[in-house]
This record gives structure tokens, C-alpha cells and sequence, in this order.
């Protein structure tokens, strides 16, 4: 038997004890699966625009980002859902010709008694509203000074607050479209909480609206190279981001690409009625992007792509296979229930690319089916290959595990025809000796729970020299994926005796 010393000489003469390692059979290592938090930063973020940074915690992202800035809020939202994982961020800055959103509160009658204005200004789970105690002594200028006054106490509110004329002006602190989706609301919890305006009191809130013009990205996406981030957490749904992101993970020229091997998949958060969402959801097609649909929540759609991406980390990292379907999402409101939308609406949206989360009885939100917006193939046919969020995960564990196992073991192996003979132990290896080790790999694989059907699998694979390049082995690699347990439909055939 011949002993594959990589590094040992043949002609070593210096006497006894010589030894040196060899790592190709003892590989059981994992990658990490880090997570990217893309967040504006504001005018007092430490951050570098466009340069990828480890985050170090919530806290830490008010620095980075400034206080009340979309990265910062965002940082928080990913990291009630994600405490443990790897995460980074990628800050950027407001595009110079960006425009900031704004909206306001004008106050057109004081209150008659003493109470408490309770307002929501891009709320989330477990953080309390703004409040404001107004008497019946007040003017309604009083009352709009003492309004700006509270928000603007609150540092880590996405906006900053004037006032004149009894109107409060609200604008958002990050320039762009994305603060269009600032909501701001009285009494969100109702009546039944105690949340009621003040007996007299009459005022009207104008929207977040006017935000312009979304960073650029390519600059900004370039910068990470080739680090992996599986979970990307993208606050932009407008079609030139949307377009950037897409060639960012594509599988031709980007981080699915053979050439790449990086992965990655995004998640963003889509505000609008039904009608509006099966627009936006039939207009896109990448199986490396996933849009949850909504109307009427009190939080921003940026913050329930922090709180989604922070969501499904924690399963994938567990099991890259495990359905996502019913985990609870941390941070995100849940709509009031006239504008939740119906099962048969749900339905419509998984069909137009957009994924849905139901509402339990306690309001805690939890997503239904995460699905991407793949819907069609190259010559425009319905193909739900890449329906499933799942099926990206499980292919990029599937295809590390295969490159782990041929990088450690064929890295320094000479490459024999199948039927040459040669002492055991050699550093040769045969497409036959390949495709033993790749069943063997698929079988581990399969008890693991990422593939099944091994038989079926061993019999469809080829594993063969390259029939030009002697030095080149093809394989066509037939893997049947684990499935999830989706639907479960029953007929009750009951009988009365």
C-alpha cells in the first residue's frame, strides 16, 4: 500500500520520528451564517457609508447609525428575533438629492378635561407610544408645542417634530422614499386599553408622505466582496433597489452564480391593500428576494425586514430545511383587524409572489408561508421551482456540504480513469471512487433530513472525466429535496349511526 505523504520527502534520511497531518477525512465543520442589516444612517452616525461593519448590539447600532435612524431601528428589530448570531451592517448615507418624508398633526379644537393623547409614531412590539397629558386649559398651540416637545424627547423616533399655527410638523430623520412608511396614529390599542383622546379634543394627521430618491446600492453591495451574509435584511421595494438586489444574488452573474458560490437571500416588507400588493407582487421574479405583504400596521415596512430576516435566521441556523411557517415575529404590529386580510386573500398574494403572516388571538404575528417572488421562468411559463423560501436554504446547505466534502478529501488527488490499477492508499482518485463518496455523502444527507430518495439519487447520478479535459470531472448531481409539511386537507366522512 502506497501512504499519500503530501509533505514528507522520499529521500528523508534524518533519523526516526517524522509526522505530518492530514486533515481530509476529519472536515465536520459548518460556516457561519451571518446576517446584513442595509440601514440609512443619520448626520451623527460614526458609520462609513458604503463600508460593511460588524455589529456589536443594539445599543452600539445608535452609534453606528444615530439614534432613531433606520439602521439603528432596524438593528433593534433584528436583534429581538436573532440575540445570539453573526450580524453586520451595511450603513448608508441619504442620496444627495434625496428628499425627506413628511407628514403632521394640526389640532383644530382643545380638549374640555384633563387626558392623555397616546400616539404611534412607527410603532413596534413592546416599545410604548408617544404621550402627551393635555388640560383643559391648554390652547390648541399649546397643545401642538407640547405634542413636538414629546416626540422630539424621544431620541430614538425616526423623525424629529415643529411647531406653529396649533400644527406640528413631522419629518423624517433619513432622507428618502423609505420614510414614506412612517405611520403615525392615535389610540392604536383602542378604547378597550384605555386609550382614548381627551374629551373635546379634535385633530387630524396628515400622512408621511414626499420622501424621494432611495441610496444607491451598486457601490455600496460591491464593498462586501465575497463575505457571506445568508440573511440580508433590505428596506427598499422600489424597482431600481429591488433591480440592484437581484443582480447582487443572481444565479448567473452574482452570489448564486457557479463562479461565487456565496448565497444569500434578501427580505423586505411590502405596505399596501390587496389590490396594490398583487400589482408590486406580479411585477417581480427573483427567487432571492422575499416580500411579506401588509396594510395598515403600525410599523414601517423596513422594520418587519429586519424583524423577518432575524426571524428566519434562527430556524435556518438550527435547520436549514425546517419549515419557517409559524414562527412569531418579534417586533412587527399587527394590523387592526378590518384591515387584516381574509384566507382567500392570503391565498391570492402566495400567488402573485407575496408572502403572508396570520394575527393569534393575542395579536402576535407569525408568519403563514414566506415564499419569494419567483413565478415564472425565462420564457414567461408559471414555474414555482423556487416557490418556497425553503428550497434556497436547503440547496445552499446542500452544495456547502458537497463542497467541503471535495475540497478536504480531492484537493491534492491525481485523477485516474475508472479500471486503472494502482496501490491502495495512492493519492489517485477515479470518477467511480467520486461517485462512491458523493452516494455515501447523500445517504448522510438524508439521515440528516436535507435530501430523500437515496436510491432514486444513486441511480441518476454520473459521475465522469470530462471527455476533452482529462483533468476535469463532471458529475450531474440528481438530489430530491426534503419537502415541508404545507397543507394538511382532510374529508370528515362522518356518519350519525
Amino acid at each position: 500500500m502506497t501512504v499519500p505523504f503530501k509533505t514528507i520527502p522520499q529521500n528523508l534520511r534524518v533519523p526516526l520520528f517524522h509526522a505530518e497531518l492530514d486533515n481530509s477525512q476529519a472536515n465536520s465543520g459548518a460556516s457561519t451564517q451571518r446576517a446584513l442589516i442595509i440601514g440609512q444612517i443619520a448626520a451623527a452616525g460614526t458609520g462609513t457609508p458604503g463600508v460593511p461593519q460588524i455589529s456589536q448590539g443594539a445599543t452600539e447600532a445608535k452609534s453606528v447609525g444615530g439614534a432613531g435612524s433606520m439602521l439603528a431601528l432596524m438593528t433593534a428589530a433584528y436583534r429581538k428575533s436573532d440575540p445570539f448570531g453573526e450580524v453586520w451592517y451595511l450603513p448608508l448615507a441619504d442620496d444627495a438629492s434625496a428628499v425627506a418624508a413628511s407628514g403632521s398633526i394640526a389640532i383644530s379644537s382643545p380638549a374640555t378635561a384633563t387626558g392623555v393623547i397616546y400616539l404611534y409614531i412607527a410603532a413596534v412590539k413592546g416599545v410604548p407610544p408617544v404621550t402627551v397629558t393635555v388640560t383643559s386649559t391648554q390652547t390648541t398651540a399649546q397643545i401642538a408645542n407640547a405634542i413636538a416637545a414629546a416626540i422630539n424627547a424621544q431620541s430614538d423616533l425616526p423623525v424629529t417634530a415643529t411647531a406653529a399655527t396649533s400644527t406640528v410638523t413631522v419629518t423624517a430623520k433619513n432622507k428618502g422614499a423609505a420614510g414614506n412608511d412612517i405611520d403615525m396614529r392615535i389610540n392604536y390599542r383602542g378604547a378597550a386599553s384605555g386609550e382614548t383622546l381627551p374629551a373635546g379634543l379634535a385633530l387630524t394627521i396628515t400622512p408621511m408622505a414626499g420622501g424621494a430618491v432611495n441610496p444607491a446600492l451598486t457601490t455600496a453591495f460591491a464593498n462586501l466582496l465575497d463575505k457571506e451574509f445568508d440573511f440580508i435584511a433590505f428596506p427598499y421595494t422600489d424597482a431600481n433597489s429591488l433591480d440592484a438586489m437581484k443582480a447582487f444574488l443572481s444565479s448567473t452573474t452574482g452570489r448564486w452564480s457557479w463562479s461565487k458560490q456565496i448565497y444569500g437571500h434578501a427580505f423586505s416588507g411590502y405596505r399596501g391593500t390587496l389590490g396594490a400588493l398583487t400589482t408590486f407582487g406580479t411585477s417581480r421574479n427573483d427567487e432571492h428576494v422575499s416580500v411579506m405583504g401588509f396594510n395598515d400596521s403600525p410599523t414601517p415596512a423596513w422594520i418587519l425586514a429586519a424583524d423577518l430576516a432575524g426571524t428566519v435566521a434562527t430556524s435556518v441556523r438550527a435547520d436549514a430545511a425546517r419549515p419557517v411557517q409559524t414562527l412569531a415575529l418579534s417586533s412587527f404590529l399587527a394590523p387592526p383587524l378590518a384591515s387584516r386580510f381574509a384566507l382567500s386573500d392570503r391565498n391570492t398574494l402566495l400567488w402573485d409572489g407575496i408572502s403572508t403572516f396570520t394575527v393569534a388571538s393575542d395579536d402576535t404575528v407569525a408568519i403563514e408561508n414566506l415564499i419569494t417572488t419567483y413565478q415564472q421562468n425565462s420564457f414567461g411559463q408559471p414555474d414555482d421551482s423556487y416557490l418556497e423560501v425553503e428550497t434556497l436554504f436547503t440547496l445552499a446547505y446542500v452544495l456547502r456540504a458537497l463542497r467541503s466534502v471535495v475540497t478536504s478529501k480531492y484537493s491534492r488527488m491525481k485523477l485516474a480513469a475508472d479500471g486503472t490499477r494502482f496501490a491502495p492508499g495512492s493519492s489517485i482518485v477515479t470518477p467511480a471512487i467520486i461517485k462512491a463518496d458523493l452516494i455515501a455523502q447523500y445517504q448522510q444527507l438524508e439521515y440528516d433530513g436535507f435530501v430523500q430518495q437515496s436510491a432514486v439519487f444513486a441511480e441518476g447520478l454520473i459521475v465522469q472525466q470530462n471527455s476533452t479535459n482529462p483533468n476535469r470531472v463532471d458529475v450531474i448531481y440528481p438530489a430530491v429535496l426534503i419537502a415541508q409539511l404545507r397543507v394538511f386537507a382532510l374529508l370528515m366522512q362522518f356518519r350519525l349511526s
